[in-house]
Formats: C-alpha cells, sequence, structure tokens
C-alpha cells in the first residue's frame, strides 16, 4: 500500500493527491543540463531537490523509471567549442563527466536514464512531421520550421497568462519568416561551420523545446506522471514541451508538474548571465558534499533559497550535531514506528523536507538524552534524504580546508594540553584550547579523554 503523497501540480497551482497512471509504477522526466561549462548551485539544487523526490518515491513502494535528459547540441556548446578549439563532442563529454562527479559528491543517485539530444534526432523529426501534419507547425521560407503558437488553444495555461498577455509582457525579435511573432522554432536551418542533420525541411538542427518533448515521449510515453524542472523553465520551455506534445498526441501529457525554487544571492536569482553564479566544485573546496546538500534541505524545495557561507556554516553544525548523536552507537535496533510515520508524514506534504528534518534532530536530542536504539531509526531516516550515510567517526574527524594544522599536530597540541592541565597550569591549556577553536577544531573532554572535530 502506498503512502499518500501530495504533490504541488505547478499546472493546477494546487497540491494534489498523487494517483499515477498505472498502480505502483512512476515516469518521472526532468530537464538536464546544457554541458557546455560546470554545474552552479542552481543546478545542483535540481539535482537534490529531484534525486530527493525519486528516492522518497522509491521508498513508497513505487517503482520509479527517473529520466533526465542532456542537451549536448545548442548555440552555447558550438560557440564555447569554438572558443576553446575543440570539438563539440569532447566538449560535451568533458562537462557531462564533471556533471556527474558534482552529483555523486552531492550524494545524488543517477538517472535510470540520460537520453543525449543528438541521440535523439530521428524522433524529433518524426514530431515535427506529425505536427506539421496536424496544422501545428509549418516549414518556412529561410529553412527554419516554427510552431503555430495561436493554433494551440491551451498555450499559456502552465503560465497562467493568456496570449495576449504573454505578447504584451515579451520582448520578441522581429523575424519576418514567422507568421506569428509568438511562433518558436522546432527546426534550425543549417548554419556555415555548425553540426547539422539532414531533415524533410533541409540540413539543419533542433530547437531546445522539441528536444524534450520528443525524449521525454521516448523514454515514458506520450502520457506520463512527473515532469521536473527549476521554476526557470516554467515558461518559455514547458509551456512549449506542452503545445508540442498534446498537439501532436491530442491528448494531456503530463499529469503533475513539479518546479523548484530558484537559488538566489542577495536576493537576486543566482545564474551565468548575471555573473553571480558560484560552481558546485568551487563550494566543494570550501565544504563537503554532503553539507551542501543538508543546506539545501532546509529550505523547503518550491522557496526561493538563499545561498551564503553563513548558511552553509550553520548547516555544517547542524548536520554536526546530528552525526554526533551516531557517534559510537551501533544501528541495528528495529525502526521506530512513530518516528518513521512522523517523517513519512511530512514527505508526504509536497515533500517537507524542512519538517521531515524536525524528526531527526527531535531523534538526535532523544540517542542524547540515553535512548541509544533510536541510532538506527536517525541513520535509517537519515538515508531517505540522501545523508548521514558516512561513518560518524570519519565526518566528526573530518578535513577542514581552512585549519593550517593536521591531525598529528593538532594530537600533539593536545597531548600538550594535558599536560599543562596535569601541572595544573590551566592558563596554557586554554591558551591551547582557544589556539586550536581558532582554527576551527573543537576539543570534548570526557572521563577517558579528549575528543576533537573539526567545527
Amino acid at each position: 500500500m502506498h503512502a499518500a503523497l501530495r504533490l504541488y501540480n505547478s499546472l493546477t497551482r494546487e497540491k494534489e493527491l498523487y494517483q499515477p497512471l498505472v498502480a505502483g509504477k512512476t515516469g518521472m522526466y526532468v530537464c538536464g543540463m546544457t554541458v557546455y561549462d560546470f554545474c552552479h548551485i542552481g543546478h545542483a539544487r535540481v539535482m537534490v531537490v529531484f534525486d530527493t523526490l525519486a528516492r522518497h518515491l522509491r521508498a513508497s513502494g513505487y517503482d520509479l523509471r527517473y529520466v533526465r535528459n542532456i542537451t549536448d547540441i545548442d548555440d552555447k556548446i558550438i560557440a564555447r567549442a569554438a572558443e576553446n578549439g575543440e570539438s563539440i563532442e569532447q566538449l560535451t563529454a568533458r562537462f557531462i563527466a564533471a556533471m556527474h562527479e558534482d552529483e555523486a559528491a552531492l550524494g545524488c543517485q543517477r538517472p535510470d536514464l540520460e537520453p543525449k539530444a543528438t541521440e535523439s534526432i530521428a524522433a524529433m523529426q518524426t514530431l515535427i512531421a506529425t505536427l506539421i501534419e496536424k496544422g501545428y507547425a509549418y516549414a518556412a521560407e529561410n529553412g527554419d520550421v516554427y510552431y503555430r503558437v495561436r493554433q494551440f488553444a491551451d498555450y499559456g495555461k502552465l503560465a497562467n497568462r493568456s496570449l495576449e498577455d504573454l505578447r504584451a509582457g515579451e520582448r520578441i525579435a522581429i523575424n519576418e519568416a514567422k507568421e506569428d511573432p509568438l511562433d518558436f522554432v522546432l527546426w534550425k536551418a543549417a548554419k556555415a561551420g555548425e553540426p547539422s542533420w539532414d531533415s524533410p525541411w533541409g540540413a539543419g538542427r533542433p530547437g531546445w523545446h522539441i528536444e524534450c518533448s520528443a525524449m521525454s515521449n521516448q523514454s515514458l510515453g506520450e502520457h506520463f506522471d512527473i515532469h521536473g524542472g527549476g521554476m526557470d523553465l516554467k515558461f518559455p520551455h514547458h509551456e512549449c514541451e506542452i503545445a508540442q506534445s498534446e498537439g501532436a498526441c491530442g491528448h494531456r501529457h503530463v499529469n503533475y508538474w513539479v518546479h523548484n525554487g530558484f537559488v538566489q544571492i542577495d536576493n537576486e536569482k543566482m545564474s551565468k548571465s548575471l555573473g553571480n553564479f558560484f560552481t558546485v566544485r568551487d563550494v566543494l573546496k570550501q565544504y563537503k558534499g554532503e553539507v551542501i546538500r543538508f543546506f539545501m534541505l532546509q529550505t523547503h524545495y518550491r522557496a526561493p533559497l538563499n545561498y551564503s557561507d553563513a548558511g552553509l556554516n550553520e548547516a555544517k553544525k547542524a548536520l554536526t550535531r546530528l552525526y554526533s548523536a551516531l557517534d559510537g552507537k551501533t544501528c541495528e535496533a528495529e525502526i521506530d514506528a512513530q518516528s518513521l510515520n512522523a517523517f513519512c508524514a511530512a514527505m508526504n506534504d509536497d515533500l517537507n523536507t524542512v519538517k521531515a528534518l524536525s524528526v531527526l534532530f527531535e531523534l538526535a536530542r532523544r540517542i542524547n538524552s540515553g535512548e541509544n536504539a533510536l541510532a538506527a531509526t536517525l541513520k535509517h531516516l537519515g538515508a531517505r534524504l540522501g545523508i548521514l550515510q558516512e561513518d560518524a567517526a570519519v565526518f566528526l574527524k573530518g578535513e577542514a580546508s581552512s585549519c593550517a594544522l593536521d591531525a598529528a599536530a593538532i594530537e600533539a597540541l593536545i597531548a600538550e594540553r594535558a599536560a599543562a592541565k596535569a601541572a595544573k597550569n590551566y592558563v596554557r591549556a586554554d591558551e591551547i584550547r582557544q589556539q586550536l577553536a581558532e582554527q576551527g577544531v573543537i576539543l570534548k573532554d570526557s572521563p577517558t579523554g579528549c575528543e576533537w572535530s573539526y567545527q
């Protein structure tokens, strides 16, 4: 029996009871990265949010097929490869590998399928041909193929805007080849020096929007359960996907549209175009991937995430508290039913990781009060969020890039402190504690000796 999951559906703008098309199964497609550069923290949020949803669906008993595409051909990729003096294949292969490294560092499990745009050209052409046949698309004199936006009566339903609102609110470059300024490109005519594929409309390459319609249809069928992505893709990308897919098949394309909120810096959206972005690997130089993941889980996925070092430092301290509760405990007891139920209730309420984490902190409090058997429950629930799977002692020792002292030097200072205390030289003992604290090293005295960890 599957839990009563409720998801916020961007299409209806309501939380809805999740009911898959096929009982016990779920198909989920998420718009992936355009691989011309390293992933930034905005991309990381997409990875973490939908990995968390995938984990919860599977833990709830669903047989999940999770698909996330790779855009490996577009204007930015072509320009970057030319700038670097390398082939497009070399560029994209390098950044796909980097994406997978970042994903692993964040504790994300790989999707079941990662279709590439360049491997799905035939499917895109078939879809475009269907749209032309049904009157939703047309080949223009310049060799491009465009989608007739006004032909699709429901265009704008995801963004909740009329065609007139969209026309008034968008700056659309004049293109005499189009029948209407709102029409968007499905197939781009080949340009000299750019990669192209033969087609019934001449050599060219696909537009961005058609890629996901074709790849989701190929991977999950013309009608599937969940389509996800960042809030920035809601319009126009996902709006265009709906128009393409539903125009071609004549029925509903996706049942639940799920979008995560923006990452912000000083209350402004993080993006490469604004130059206010941080790559995942740059942040990993200062913080463990698990800390970054935990930081993201502390904010509900639909809310804006305000990125800051202060927030990451607080996340590190909070995660350390959970690991401290696990330190030295065996995790072989039965799972506490009350805690499990509270955790699932939170996650079933539109993936409320904030409330789910509060269940973990309550478990840590009880463990610290002597209920050691609950360590198994804490570790189990942590796994469902993709955290707390490292050996606690290893995590707590850690490695702090800001600490100039290695483990041997720290141990030597601790020994010197112990000798000072034995000699009742408490001034020197306090000086050593302060010296270590300034390096981010925390001491914990106990009857059996002194333990240390990075802050």
